[in-house]
């Protein structure tokens, strides 16, 4: 078929389409492949061409031909262009059966001692003794009551030193909290500098409110101080987002003296700084934050879902003074309202009565535990960041990352590939693991070698048994 002839197919599926465009054209893009239409090795059309030929804007195109790499049905180069993928009709390597062990979640291993079951099934009845069911059950203060401030405050006070309540807003999720933070500081079309290989939910934030991500490089340390100089004044952008310990994915992390200058490079731009601090509270010495060494500049959001729990729906963020403070908080009042009652309650009584404290150190020794099964199977191929819950592995010269994910798959493990977190839609080889996600030390260690024998194996020239 020609390209004319299967562009007309895709146009007549995006008229039809009601939901996502770019999605409707991947959909279409799988259909011409397993129908025959698109060859392996073809070479699809300029993006512009296509954008034009399909009656649709070259945004909806170039997602479109992002989530097909994602999905193994194509590759795109820059300087080559867009073919099909060996092998790209074949999607069993996506059907996940009942054996596939998923190290892509990041989050904290379940606590034992105190186990989190008997501390939820505790706590909750007491709760309700002691307090108004009404009141739990109703609509909440935006940004949480005082007493439920302060008691985050002492959560974060071994980071941040001691800061008031009135610095402090209490929102379900650093999701919400960098929404919020991010529409109320950024309009649609201006620039937030960020690291080269970011959070993906800031990736989702920027694409859903029309911001401009500009990724900064790294060296060894992590985001680049002349870099970023350089990208500053020529896009003045208005805010830095930036994860200075144990980044995600890389696990980067600043030190004082580059936290210092990265703070003074922000000063001279006159860039806000929104530093997410999701893991410093599993380090028993952690670098200072940002936040803590300039507090004017820097805007904290820091969540329990990394060191806590996700379940517990709750982040805190720490502003720079009273009117960013209701700036912020008109914000969080546009997206969510307020936090559930109950979880305000549950986590307030954890911190009160020290059970989170426990929960904490129970995470961190479990992590512990996890990082010396990591080096002990994987070695000199990864750099060991003990307690992170997650760590980087670059890959050998002969494995791509979407190749390398794809085969993990056919042996039962599911990693997250690198291009997930990319800015600028060029990648590094390298996969995220997240040790978390897995049940005990045993599971891990089984996992851990199953991706050793991934990692260590050489396809021939011209393999194509993968996708």
């Amino acid at each position: 078929m020609t390209g004319e002839a299967y562009l007309e197919e895709w146009k007549a599926t995006l008229s039809r389409a009601t939901g996502a465009l770019y999605l409707a054209m991947v959909e279409a893009i799988a259909h011409s492949i397993r129908k025959g239409t698109l060859q392996e090795g073809e070479k699809l059309p300029p993006q512009r061409v296509m954008a034009a030929r399909l009656g649709t804007n070259l945004s909806t195109v170039t997602r479109a031909i992002g989530e097909a790499q994602k999905r193994g049905l194509l590759d795109a180069t820059v300087g080559r262009g867009t073919f099909v993928r060996i092998n790209a009709g074949d999607g069993s390597w996506r059907q996940a059966g009942g054996s596939v062990v998923d190290l892509t979640m990041n989050s904290p291993p379940l606590p034992h001692n105190p186990s989190l079951q008997s501390m939820i099934q505790g706590e909750m009845a007491s709760i309700f003794r002691h307090q108004d069911v009404q009141s739990l059950m109703s609509y909440r203060v935006t940004g949480g009551t005082l007493q439920d401030r302060q008691l985050g405050t002492t959560w974060l006070a071994p980071l941040l030193g001691r800061r008031r309540a009135d610095e402090v807003l209490i929102v379900p999720g650093a999701q919400v909290a960098l929404s919020a933070i991010m529409s109320s500081l950024v309009r649609p079309g201006e620039a937030i500098v960020t690291d080269y290989l970011t959070y993906p939910g800031m990736r989702s934030i920027a694409a859903q409110f029309g911001y401009v991500l500009i990724g900064v490089e790294h060296d060894d340390e992590g985001m680049n101080p002349e870099a970023l100089d350089v990208l500053c004044a020529q896009h003045r952008p208005r805010v830095l987002y930036c994860t200075p310990t144990l980044q995600n994915p890389t696990t980067a992390t600043w030190s004082t003296s580059r936290r210092e200058t990265i703070l003074a490079i922000a000063r001279r731009h006159q860039v806000q700084i929104v530093e997410d601090d999701p893991y410093s509270l599993l380090l028993k010495a952690p670098p200072p934050p940002l936040a803590a060494l300039d507090p004017s500049r820097v805007i904290y959001v820091s969540t329990l879902s990394k060191v806590l729990s996700p379940g517990l729906r709750t982040a805190y963020i720490v502003l720079p003074g009273a009117e960013m403070t209701r700036r912020i908080g008109s914000g969080i009042r546009a997206i969510c309202q307020a936090k559930a009652g109950l979880l305000d309650a549950l986590v307030s009584r954890w911190i009160e009565t020290g059970l989170a404290q426990r929960c904490l150190k129970s995470i961190r020794d479990e992590l512990t535990q996890r990082h010396h099964v990591l080096k002990q199977v994987m070695g000199p191929h990864i750099r060991d960041r003990s307690p992170s819950p997650h760590v980087w592995l670059p890959l050998p010269e002969w494995w791509s990352s979407a190749d390398f994910v794809a085969f993990a798959r056919r042996q039962g493990l599911a990693l997250v590939p690198s291009s997930v977190f990319a800015v600028t839609g060029q990648s590094p080889a390298a996969v995220r693991i997240a040790l978390g996600s897995v049940a005990d030390l045993e599971s891990l260690r089984d996992s851990l070698i199953n991706l050793r024998s991934v990692l260590d194996y050489r396809p021939a020239v011209g393999f194509s048994d993968i996708v």
